[in-house]
């Protein structure tokens, strides 16, 4: 098969797909891979190294979409993409299509075959390859929560950690999964005082189990929300539905009743946001304030720290390229559930059903 690796055009996106390694294990099996010059730069992986692991490295993202039968990518195409695809192509990356009904109707009209990351599904439940990018997101927030703090952003101008004499920050999570478990973690490991909401009770224990007497674990509803977001000085927002638009739980009018200078930073985002006053900035512009509240909604945090979230995240995708790329689409999918779980679009069928769902289309199931 001939796979390609496009340089990200997002802004400030400096991931990568695919790293040299990567790039062996394909050639190794048979595969011939393309990688757009300079796609790696930002990640610190220069077009030298994926030569001398068997790449061949094309100039413009023209020649590799035009090259490749699998795609794959870290964020969803752009707009200067929409034209490249081409029928029946796969493409393999992060879509998050429950938050972005333009670009699902565009993957629809090219009949692209769209296979995302977040909603790749095991049978217990976990989304492996959401995970690690949700790791570094999670641990991200409360260092960009920090960053809203500061007075020089409009935050109240508070230390997160505190100093002895002064009390450190009222840390709130929102989210007991693995972003909102790698952002008490990284609160807690600064001395904030740290409130963690979810509606599962067996994680709420497992939440209790895992940072007991160092965070105060709640039951997520509007009582407990409200309660915990006026008492807050950061809140994290790290909601997720597998493939669904995120809940606006954190509501406009808790957000007013926090102190002035209070933050907010909404992970869910990518999912169109868990609080009613979020909407998607980049990195080049990353705050901005309503009712007093400075708010972080990058869409894609993780591509802050483009290294670490590039290993991390091809660390976890690589088994899968090698499946399609080894099985074809269709035995791949059938072989493997979790997989399937991963088709969104099909050849002009939506398949997903809570895309479907966010725009009140229909969806229609493909069985190989």
């Amino acid at each position: 098969m001939k796979i390609g690796v496009p340089k990200e055009i997002k802004v400030k996106e400096n991931r990568v797909s695919l790293t040299p390694a990567g790039v062996a294990a394909l050639v190794e099996c048979g595969h011939s891979v393309y990688v757009e010059k300079g796609a790696g730069d930002g990640s610190g992986i220069i077009d030298q190294e994926y030569v001398r692991t068997g790449a061949r490295i094309l100039h413009t993202p023209d020649a590799v979409w035009a090259e490749a039968d699998l795609i794959i990518k870290v964020k969803e195409p752009l707009e200067p993409e929409f034209g490249l695809m081409k029928e029946g192509q796969i493409l393999f990356t992060f879509l998050h299509l429950a938050a972005d009904q333009k670009l699902t109707q565009v993957l629809l009209d090219r009949k692209v075959i769209g296979v995302a990351y977040e909603t790749i599904q095991l049978e217990n439940g976990s989304l492996p390859l959401l995970a690690p990018m949700s790791a570094v997101a999670g641990r991200l927030s409360v260092q960009m929560g920090c960053a809203c703090l500061e007075a020089k952003n409009g935050g109240k101008g508070l230390l997160v950690s505190g100093v002895p004499g002064v009390a450190p920050a009222r840390v709130t999570i929102v989210g007991g999964g693995i972003s909102g478990i790698n952002a008490a973690q990284v609160a807690i490991g600064m001395g904030a005082r740290v409130t963690i909401l979810d509606i599962n009770q067996e994680r709420l224990r497992y939440l209790d189990h895992l940072f007991y007497s160092q965070a105060v674990t709640l039951m997520s509803n509007p009582v407990n929300l409200e309660r915990s977001i006026l008492n807050a000085d950061l809140v994290i927002g790290a909601v997720l539905i597998p493939g669904a638009k995120a809940p606006k739980l954190i509501k406009k009018d808790y957000l007013k009743g926090m102190e002035p200078g209070s933050a907010l930073v909404d992970i869910a985002i990518d999912q169109g946001g868990c609080a009613e006053t979020s909407k998607p900035t980049t990195h080049d512009d990353p705050m901005y304030i309503v009712d007093n509240i400075v708010h972080y909604c990058v869409a894609n945090m993780p591509g802050a720290v483009p290294r670490t979230s590039t290993y991390a995240l091809t660390n976890a995708t690589l088994s899968y390229v090698l499946e399609l790329a080894n099985k074809g689409l269709k035995k791949a999918l059938k072989e493997n559930s979790a997989l399937e779980q991963g088709l969104n679009v099909y050849k002009g069928q939506l398949t997903c059903e809570e895309v479907a769902n966010a725009f009140g289309m229909k969806h229609s199931p493909v069985s190989f």
